[in-house]
């Protein structure tokens, strides 16, 4: 049987997506931080279709558990450089448009709290 766990560069984007959808409010912002992400971790173009496709099928209320199986998958596949990378990504992300609403919050807590390693 296949396994539905994402390696940590593809888990990665998945919670910042959902960490850029949380406040209801678009920012192109949040926009080019995730594309930076993205060419850092990816040497190569890659599609990402699938992932997009999975993360716009979600519904909100489905969105914490689907974050929380992402972090799971990312603590499993990388290293603390990399954590502390991501969180690095997901504190300027919430940051972009001035404003932290409570959810963006939440889920930045979220983070925090499960990888209590990478912020050491």
């Amino acid at each position: 049987m296949p396994s539905n766990r994402m390696n940590h560069v593809i888990a990665g984007y998945h919670i910042l997506m959902i960490l850029s959808a949380v406040d209801n409010k678009f920012n192109p912002e949040e926009d080019k931080i995730i594309q930076t992400y993205l060419i850092q971790q990816f040497p190569f173009t890659v599609s990402l279709d699938k992932e997009i496709e999975t993360i716009s099928s979600l519904l909100p209320i489905e969105w914490e558990s689907h974050f929380l199986k992402c972090m799971d998958d990312f603590m499993d596949d990388s290293t603390i450089e990399e954590r502390n990378n991501l969180l690095k990504f997901a504190i300027h992300l919430i940051k972009a448009d001035l404003e932290i609403g409570t959810e963006e919050n939440r889920y930045i807590k979220l983070l925090y709290d499960g990888w209590d390693d990478a912020h050491e």
